[in-house]
């Protein structure tokens, strides 16, 4: 089990040493993402993707479980409607396709939206700040913030989130 933690970097090149100084800590690149105003140089950097940086996976989860419940819905309508030899069936069916149809929609719509985890950020990446999130395993976390308090105290710590996202 990992936690997340949050630093903010002034500039480019403390984001660099601080990705060198976590990967000789044996944290792997998966696990190291930097975050910057658009346009911003991320040379050397391990950027963050759209799981890190949008609602992508809540909005497909709330879409998962508001299409399963319209579509079960809609199957036991539908089972009364036809009067139905097994309407079961017509009601799992219609929940999965309400499912994947709910999933995918919301997904598409929560790949545009900002991370709401992230919007804290928003003026200190304006001013051109790196913000590091790095995923930590749980019996790491003090020697991870230990290392990074010590070797670069222009950095500031920006808190910890209790639960990692199983995608991003």
């Amino acid at each position: 089990m990992r936690k997340r933690i949050y630093w903010l970097l002034p500039d480019l090149g403390s984001a660099r040493r601080t990705m060198d100084e976590l990967l000789l800590a044996r944290i792997t690149e998966h696990y190291i993402h930097f975050v910057a105003r658009d346009g911003a140089p991320m040379d050397g950097l391990h950027a963050a993707n759209v799981l890190q940086t949008s609602d992508l996976v809540v909005a497909a989860q709330s879409g998962l479980l508001i299409g399963s419940g319209l579509g079960a819905a809609g199957g036991v309508a539908a089972a009364f409607a036809i009067s139905a030899a097994s309407p079961a069936g017509i009601v799992i069916g219609m929940a999965a396709g309400g499912a994947m149809l709910g999933a995918w929609s919301a997904s598409m719509i929560g790949s545009s939206t900002p991370s709401r985890r992230l919007r804290r950020f928003e003026a200190a990446l304006a001013d051109g700040q790196y913000l590091l999130i790095v995923d930590v395993p749980r019996g790491r976390i003090g020697e991870i913030e230990e290392l990074l308090a010590r070797t670069h105290p222009e950095a500031h710590f920006e808190g910890m989130e209790p639960n990692v996202p199983a995608f991003p």
